[in-house]
């Protein structure tokens, strides 16, 4: 069984940090990439980060580039999303997906699974 457990979320001024994580299970990490989407109150969903579970490349969504940084540790088949200088407006559910590796930035788009969300509030 798939598991994407997405867990670090809460409540921060602006200009803070927080770091969410997701520990993965019941598939192979190296044949995916795990990726960040969000959904804020009213927006639609959007991919923000991914990682390449093989090669370890990453892509960013615009608005986070610079301030999100996306790491993994294949040992513990755990992605991290380092989230800095963040904005009342990053202010959202955040989920850990996984979907195929192509090498790519698909995983910005796509997703074969999807994890429960944390919730990331940002006060200004």
């Amino acid at each position: 069984e798939v598991q994407l457990q997405a867990s670090g979320g809460g409540l921060v001024q602006a200009g803070g940090s927080l770091r969410l994580s997701c520990a993965t299970s019941g598939f192979y990490f190296t044949d995916h990439s795990i990726g960040w989407f969000r959904q804020a109150p009213g927006k639609e969903r959007e991919g923000i980060a991914c990682i390449s579970g093989r090669t370890g490349k990453t892509y960013y969504l615009d608005s986070v580039k610079g301030r999100f940084t996306i790491s993994a540790d294949r040992a513990k088949k755990t992605v991290y999303l380092q989230m800095n200088n963040l904005r009342p407006e990053d202010t959202a559910v955040y989920y850990c997906t996984a979907d195929t590796d192509y090498t790519n930035n698909y995983c910005l788009y796509e997703y074969d699974y999807m994890g429960q969300g944390t919730l990331v509030t940002v006060s200004s």
